[in-house]
């Protein structure tokens, strides 16, 4: 987590005493990514793929949001949701107050602070033998967990239970998974009931970046509630009305 150093309370009172009083602090960095700038539609760039990783769980009910370093109006869209959730000024525009609430919500590592890669991967710590470099299931995981991050908040900030992610093709093979199982991309996780249940966080999942979604009613899904990222949509829970 980010540490914080304090002033002496008598250079406090001296930084004050020199600086004008409409002088507004600059937003402190953070350790795994800050941002440079108030970003808006038009902007592109890296920096607008990172918050677009940030707001991924926020494209509205069915979508998902293009991480392709263009601020436009999906994204305007998404910032916005996300400030409300927040209770921020809802804008659409990302300044020092969207940054700052995004910079409580991320660890060190760039994860959201209530999911971790560790939960994510069960199988092989090296996120390799899946189907892409592992580079890629790593960084496919990290916008999955921003879009349980965002779920988690929406459903009253309980915990979500996360039984597994990313497997390599022993690993899927071990535990006779589909051979082309979102699972080997590292953007699949698979969630225990914990307290909303199955059919709760399957219903929940539709508004936050999950194009595919399967649960209690689909074959080999009783005991669990499996969120992907596919190319195009496919959610069947047929026992939540899904």
């Amino acid at each position: 987590m980010r540490v914080r150093f304090l002033l002496p309370i008598l250079a406090l009172a001296a930084v004050f005493v020199a600086t004008p009083v409409s002088a507004a602090p600059a937003q402190a960095a953070d350790a795994c990514y800050s941002w440079g700038r108030t970003l808006a539609q038009e902007a592109s760039g890296d920096d607008v793929r990172q918050l677009q990783i940030r707001v991924s769980g926020y494209p509205g009910y069915g979508g998902v949001l293009a991480l392709d370093g263009q601020f436009g109006p999906g994204t305007k869209a998404a910032v916005t949701r996300f400030q409300q959730a927040y209770g921020l000024g809802a804008d659409g525009i990302a300044g020092p107050a969207t940054f700052a609430k995004i910079y409580q919500l991320q660890d060190d590592d760039c994860t959201p602070v209530n999911f971790t890669y560790a939960e994510l991967n069960r199988c092989n710590s090296t996120w390799s033998g899946g189907n892409v470099p592992a580079a890629t299931a790593k960084a496919n995981a990290l916008v999955s967990m921003w879009k349980l991050q965002a779920m988690r908040h929406a459903m009253g900030d309980r915990p979500i239970v996360v039984n597994g992610g990313f497997r390599s093709v022993a690993c899927n093979n071990a535990v006779g998974g589909a051979a082309a199982s979102r699972h080997l991309y590292g953007d699949a996780v698979d969630l225990g009931a914990g307290a909303q249940g199955f059919c709760a966080l399957a219903q929940q999942a539709r508004n936050h970046g999950f194009s595919e979604i399967l649960g209690p009613g689909y074959p080999g899904h009783s005991d669990h509630t499996h969120v992907a990222h596919r190319s195009t949509r496919f959610w069947s829970a047929s026992s939540c009305g899904i």
